[in-house]
């Protein structure tokens, strides 16, 4: 039973986002280290107890044929949006201080509709990760002008002085393991050992990080580290950080919002800068786990009753 619960919970999570998965998908995103033959046998169990289905080549707790057709089709837009992410974090990996970047989101999952963006996960060099972002979205400002600022959506950025994300739950846990690192490998073999804490939520999982570049320098780069390598790049990182920090708290007093209407906030520290859009995560993690339980409810409901009538 232990490992069916495992199994129902796994599709539940990715049944929010109306994502089924392929049979090695299931196993890798388990929450224990169950046994390949234990799993094989469960997922059949679960299918001829008609509380899982195989729509497809893909499963998934309904049977809508539709979501294996959304999913094929966001699968072969993230192929060319994965082109252009490549290039956009060639150019990305050029500015000051910037040490690793990989794509998260959905399209880290290998997943693209008609309204994704390109979404980065950017690691800072220790203590510039001010300097860094602010380059970094004066340039965003730029795209603008050329309707291109859905292949530059830097949201995330964590420093090289702390790698280890903060919130520890599924949520992060799942973000991580399923982040796609384009450039900074070994910049990545850090950040990933920083967070090792991920494999108590996926033990199954292995973080990707071969398909990673390392990052080549170029002589402005090069130069303007060289400047602000002192004294006065500390201060001016701490007063960005002041400064974005208090423009950020203004916009969320205000209930501004963004392109999908949601009320812009974000969570800033010394090593760390988030989007929080409407406290998404601790909604999420709400919502799964309702969803959690009302599915191993019912599941157990049914099995009840079908030994009853045996």
């Amino acid at each position: 039973m232990a490992i069916k619960k495992d199994i129902l919970a796994t599709l539940a999570y990715f049944n929010m986002f109306d994502y089924p998965l392929k049979k090695r998908e299931i196993f890798i995103f388990l929450g224990n280290a169950d046994h390949n033959h234990e799993f094989d046998e469960a997922l059949n169990l679960l299918i001829e107890e008609s509380a899982v289905f195989k729509v497809g080549e893909f499963y998934s707790l309904h049977n809508n044929f539709s979501l294996s057709d959304r999913r094929i089709k966001g699968n072969e837009k993230a192929i060319a949006m994965l082109a252009k992410a490549n290039k956009a974090a060639s150019l990305i990996s050029h500015f000051p201080y910037v040490r690793g970047i990989a794509v998260s989101g959905s399209l880290s999952k290998n997943f693209a509709d008609d309204t994704a963006d390109i979404d980065f996960f950017i690691i800072a060099a220790a203590n510039r990760l001010w300097i860094s972002r602010s380059f970094l979205h004066l340039f965003k400002k730029l795209t603008f002008l050329f309707n291109m600022q859905h292949f530059f959506c830097m949201n995330y950025f964590i420093d090289e002085a702390e790698p280890e994300i903060v919130e520890k739950n599924i949520y992060t846990a799942t973000e991580i393991a399923t982040l796609m690192p384009l450039q900074g490998s070994v910049v990545f073999e850090n950040f990933y050992s920083a967070n090792a804490w991920t494999k108590s939520f996926l033990p199954n999982n292995y973080m990707r990080i071969s398909m990673a570049k390392e990052i080549k320098g170029s002589w402005l780069k090069t130069v303007i580290e060289k400047l602000l390598n002192n004294n006065a790049g500390n201060l001016l990182d701490s007063l960005l950080m002041k400064l974005t920090a208090k423009s950020w708290g203004k916009k969320t007093k205000q209930k501004k919002t963004n392109v999908r209407g949601i009320v812009m906030s974000m969570r800033a520290s010394k090593h760390y800068s988030k989007p929080d859009p409407a406290n998404f995560q601790s909604k999420l993690l709400k919502l799964y786990e309702n969803n959690v339980n009302d599915i191993f409810n019912r599941y157990e409901h049914s099995s009840k009753l079908t030994n009853e009538i045996l």
